[in-house]
Parts: structure tokens; sequence; C-alpha cells
């Protein structure tokens, strides 16, 4: 079965055509800048389009969507009907940067014959307790408005831990924290790759410090933004959610840039970096203290794949946990899982590469079959 996998973001579209049975990548390709001027697209249905047109509609046998937000709706992959897509529009609100454009995407296409199934992200996090999903807030609103936890990038993480717990021969027990750490950035503590916590929330706007993201703040400075400096609440959400994070510290969202104006000694940069890793670090603390140990640490994404300077900043601080990481290890690594760990480590540092398309090509397989 052909699975052409759709990984909408908020101005791409990433596509990938996978052989689900012999996970073999057929094609892939980035439709880039999507309705932006010079963009390659005016909207990610046509950026879908021109995917399809790309790969050939004879060689899609079914379709994958990746979805942000499914909710307490959607705890398990869903085949795409038209009363599916009709309770997914009521979550436009909960991922706006996402969930709207993915939507759209699957809504156009269900003209194809090809079967469509949606794969959400919050999907691995079904597994929380309740201690771990809710709020302190009033109970009507986890009850009647859905105000509660639900993570993000679950395929992600759900991916790279099952795929350290194989690499470390682990087992129903076995703890790890996975860092996705991208454009987005979030942290998760699973046991046995089940999870138990994630720093992102409701939205992907808590937790992490992310490149245009705020990640964790006083819910005060929204009601102070709106009530005291005149913002209107769509003001204060594209600011949080676009002009914050990595941007909102230094004017600059690409982390590569960021540490190259850090080595040159910018002020402005170093502080983005400096409260970048210190709310990694505090919430590295806390899983390790929620799971009562931890067996391996593991890097992923964009950052957290390629990054060695952050990686290594990351694991300088936490040297009393066991985590201690090699520096030749770091600057090198190549294999896929490497392990970083120096010989005296007693926590395992892994960079394993995650692979969204190839996880949501495997769970519509499993649906369709």
């Amino acid at each position: 079965m052909n699975v052409l996998v759709f990984n909408v973001g908020s101005t791409t579209l990433k596509y990938a055509c996978i052989d689900s049975e012999i996970e073999d990548t057929i094609a892939s390709g980035l439709v880039d800048r999507i309705g932006q001027p010079g963009g390659d697209a005016i909207n990610h249905l046509i950026a879908a389009e021109e995917a399809i047109q790309n790969v050939g509609l004879q060689n899609v046998h079914a379709i994958g969507h990746r979805i942000v937000q499914g909710g307490s709706l959607f705890p398990e992959p869903t085949i795409a009907t038209a009363e599916v897509l009709t309770r997914l529009k009521t979550l436009d609100t909960l991922a706006p940067l996402h969930n709207p454009s993915a939507r759209a995407v699957a809504e156009g296409l269900t003209k194809m014959t090809a079967p469509q199934v949606l794969v959400f992200d919050t999907s691995y996090f079904a597994s929380l307790s309740p201690a771990a999903y809710r709020y302190a807030v009033p109970e009507d609103w986890y009850s009647e408005h859905a105000v509660r936890r639900y993570g993000f990038h679950g395929t992600s993480h759900q991916f790279v831990t099952q795929k350290a717990i194989d690499f470390l021969g682990g087992h129903e027990q076995t703890k790890i924290i996975s860092l996705h750490l991208g454009g987005g950035a979030s942290a998760t503590a699973s046991i046995g790759g089940r999870a138990i916590d994630t720093s992102m929330g409701m939205t992907p706007l808590e937790g992490l410090v992310m490149a245009s993201r705020s990640g964790d703040l006083d819910p005060a400075v929204v009601l102070h933004m709106t009530e005291h400096a005149g913002l209107s609440p769509s003001d204060v959400r594209e600011a949080l959610n676009r002009r914050s994070g990595l941007f909102g510290l230094c004017g600059e969202p690409d982390m590569r840039a960021v540490l190259g104006r850090r080595q040159t000694g910018d002020p402005a940069a170093t502080l983005a970096i400096d409260i970048y890793i210190r709310r990694i670090v505090k919430t590295i603390g806390s899983y390790i203290a929620v799971l009562g140990g931890l067996d391996a640490l593991v890097f992923t994404a964009g950052v957290g794949q390629h990054s060695t300077e952050i990686r290594e900043m990351v694991c300088q601080s936490l040297g009393h946990f066991g985590i201690s990481i090699c520096p030749q290890k770091n600057e090198t690594c190549r294999d896929d899982p490497s392990d970083l760990s120096s010989k005296n480590a007693r926590v395992r540092t892994l960079v394993v590469a995650t692979n969204e398309e190839l996880a949501i090509a495997r769970l519509v397989r499993k649906t369709l079959l």
C-alpha cells in the first residue's frame, strides 16, 4: 500500500509517498512559503494537489494527514468522513496555525477515491493521567470547554522513544525523556513507550521556548496586555505565537542565526539562548523527578539532531543526574541512533532522527488493514 503523507505546517506542506509494506519512500518534497508573496502555492489545498501531480495519482493508494490537535474527540487515527471533518472543525481554535489548513486539505481531497486517515499529534498523550492533563481551573472549564493538556509532537515523540528503546534493548519500564527541538519545541517523559507527561498543553503554545512561540508564562501577562496595554485577544494570540520565543527575545527565529550572533558576543542572542536552555533544563529536572529516574535522554528534530552547541549546553548542567556526553561523539555523530554518552555516564544520551512521515504511514496502514 502506497501512502501519501501530508505534513502541514503554518506556511509549508511536506509530503512523502511511502510504500508502507517495505517502508520505502517513493517520492517526497516540500511546498514552501504557502500563501506568501513569491511562495510556491496560494493555499495548502493547491499545494497538496501539486504534490499529488508530482507523485502521480496512480501511485496513491491511501492518504495520511498529520493533524496537530485531536482533542478528546480523536484519541487514535481516524478515517476521514464528512462527519469526522465536521467534528474536527470544532478544534480549529486549539491549534490555529495548523489545524484549519490541514483540515482544508482533507476536505478538498474527499473527491478522491483513495481513503484518507487523520493521524493526530495528540494521540500519543491519550495515556496521560488526569494528574498530568488537568489544570487547576474551575471544573466547568474542563467539563464544558475542554480546558486540559493535550500535548503535541506526539507522532515524533512516540517514534523516537520506541526507536531508543529498541536501540537500548529496553523493556516496559525503560524511562526516557525525548526532546523534540525544532521551530516548535516540546519535551515528553515516557515509561516503556507510554507517555507520562509532556510540556505542550491545551495548545502548542505552552512549554519550552520556541522559534516564535513564548512557551510558559504567567497567564496574568495576557490579562495585563488586554486590560492595561489595550491589545485585543487576537493581538495577544498573534504576538505569543508569531512574535515571541527566540524572535521576541532577539529578533531572529532561526536557531542557527541566533547561535551565530551569540558567538560574536551579541547580548540579545546570548540572553535568548540562556533562556532557551534554562527552560529545557528545568523541564528535564522535573521529569526525572516524575519518572523516578532516567535511562535515556533523546534529542530529535532539526535543532536537536543538528545543533552540537545546543546539545552540549543542555547536558553540561545535568551531570548530577548522571547525564554526561563525550565532546568528540557530540561533534561527529552520524549514526541513527547515535550514542553521545561519555564512559562515566549513568544515563544514555542519544540523537535519534525522527521520521513523522514514516510513523504516519505505519499508522495509516494499521488503520486501513
